[in-house]
């Protein structure tokens, strides 16, 4: 007989409130979407998988400078269109399983090629939003090889001189072939488990609860500082704080902003700031009639007080540009791109001049869960709602289950508009401007612009940075002038931990692993 939930949870608590410094327990905005690599695009996804796998690269905390993973090291051909890496040795799977060359090369094939996956009906959206089409003419990679157990060679149709870092990305952490054999297409669920190299082995997920692992002993990079690790699911942000105050979660991020100063003023936590390295936008789907229309785009993003809503809900945590790229990335902005205004009489002029000028109605869909860029959706969206009811804007609010609502605004029709976001990979504007402009990223939007794709490809190849900030800036121009992708905010992300906590950096791209976490 199972036991229920509540009492499960109450025994974890317990345990871990006498385990001291064995078990550390993390404080997650919602439950995982799914634990296989290579399969997400979600943080929440994420931070557990960092926990569970390595990638081929990482980086040196709280930056995205790149450093080895389970490569110990990479070069490159002259135009960088040939890429080798060599593996560390004597590394295995939580399920005995060697680490080398063979394991990687099954990794990518799964996530690159569909038909590796036959009949598991699986998306493979990581792949798409990093790297674009999959395996055939239009794909960016013509081959993964290896040259001995130890060395893997990636060959590319053009130079990618970021490809370290793209194949870092923690989505892509290398999976135990023997567990995916074995697991089939219940792999990454609650039902088939999930089998890395990380720090921390999965035992147990309760779908709605918790994530519960237990630590690697044998961890390549050395023994985690705990003995277990607990990631629970808590969707509302200040139920997160609560439990943190009550000692029962030890640190959680993405609270409310205006959260910061009771935190600040509490000695028994200490407030963590993530560095900004996101974005928030409202996203238009140009399937819909009207949105069609470009007039009716632009007067959407002039009716909304994007800078009013930003200082009511992220206050000095938010900064509001129409860049699509954070401010760290801003080297690849066009000077071109003005400030950020709202003007709702020229919004209802264009809609006039747009054939609304009786104003038109959209559904607005928000995410039901609090995101690093979007903490409070739901009065997000309200104010948002307003702003487009004033020019004649009728908005139905509209949300669903997280991993539905990811899946759905992808088919088709889709949603008018949603609320989403996105936190960068690797340090790079390829991982903003790819993920939503390039072939793999323009389900949702239906908004295909060739000559915007055509840039991106030439900028990822550019030798210099002066090349590559003059075609981003071609393609800032061309993006701010389609208004389908409406920036709103890049975010600092609230994070706090009890004070006795130490050993955690957060990293920009939320790809930290707990493993150095002490209490």
């Amino acid at each position: 007989m199972r036991a229920p939930r509540s009492i499960l949870l109450g025994l974890t608590l317990l345990l871990a409130g006498h385990a001291g410094a064995a078990t550390l327990v993390y404080g997650s905005g919602g439950d995982p979407v799914s634990l296989e690599s290579g399969n997400i695009n979600d943080t929440n996804s994420a931070i557990v998988q960092n926990q569970i796998y390595d990638t081929l690269t990482k980086v040196r905390p709280g930056t995205t400078t790149l450093t080895p993973g389970l490569a110990s090291s990479w070069t490159a051909n002259a135009d960088r269109s040939v890429w080798t890496f060599n593996l560390r040795r004597n590394v295995r799977f939580h399920d005995g399983t060697p680490f080398n060359a063979d394991a990687v090369i099954f990794n990518v094939n799964r996530w690159w090629n569909p038909a590796s996956s036959a009949g598991e009906q699986k998306t493979w959206e990581s792949w798409k939003l990093v790297f674009g089409p999959s395996r055939g003419p239009d794909s960016v990679l013509k081959s993964v090889g290896k040259n001995g157990d130890y060395t893997v060679v990636f060959t590319l149709a053009r130079s990618l001189a970021n490809f370290p870092d793209m194949i870092g990305a923690n989505f892509f952490g290398i999976a135990s072939p023997t567990a995916v054999r074995k697991a089939g297409a219940a792999y990454g669920t609650p039902a088939g488990g999930a089998v890395g190299t990380g720090p921390y082995v999965l035992t147990t997920w309760q779908s709605g609860v918790q994530v519960s692992l237990r630590a690697n002993a044998a961890y390549w990079g050395g023994r985690p500082r705990t003995d277990a690790l607990v990631i629970r699911s808590i969707k509302d942000p200040s139920a997160r704080l609560n439990e943190l105050r009550t000692g029962n979660v030890d640190f959680a991020c993405d609270l409310n902003p205006d959260s910061l100063p009771a935190i600040r003023a509490d000695k028994a936590l200490t407030a963590v700031l993530r560095p900004s390295f996101n974005v928030g936008f409202l996203s238009l789907n140009t399937r819909q009639e009207a949105l069609k229309n470009v007039k009716v785009r632009q007067a959407i993003r002039l009716a909304l007080n994007r800078r009013a809503v930003v200082d009511a809900f992220w206050g000095e945590l938010g900064t509001a540009d129409n860049s699509f790229l954070p401010p760290a990335l801003g080297w690849a902005n066009s000077r071109k791109v003005g400030a950020v205004t709202s003007d709702p009489a020229a919004a209802k002029k264009l809609l006039a001049d747009a054939g609304y000028p009786n104003g038109l109605t959209l559904d607005l869909w928000y995410m039901p869960v609090s995101r690093p860029y979007f903490p409070t959706p739901k009065p997000i969206a309200e104010a948002f709602a307003a702003d487009l009811q004033a020019v004649g804007i009728k908005v139905t609010l509209r949300t669903e289950d997280w991993a539905t609502y990811l899946a759905d605004r992808n088919k088709a029709p889709g949603f008018d508009m949603y609320m989403i976001g996105w936190t960068g990979q690797f340090g790079a504007p390829a991982n903003f401007y790819d993920a939503f402009y390039g072939p793999g990223g323009v389900s949702d939007s239906n908004y295909g612009n060739a000559q915007v794709q055509d840039l991106l490809v030439r900028a990822a190849s550019a030798k210099t940075r002066g090349q590559q900030a003059s075609l981003y800036g071609q393609v800032h121009d061309l993006t701010d002038a389609a208004a389908v992708r409406i920036p709103v905010v890049h975010s600092r992300p609230l994070c706090a931990t009890r004070a006795t906590l130490s050993g955690w950096v957060p990293n920009p791209a939320n790809s930290e692993q707990f493993w150095t976490v002490t209490k």
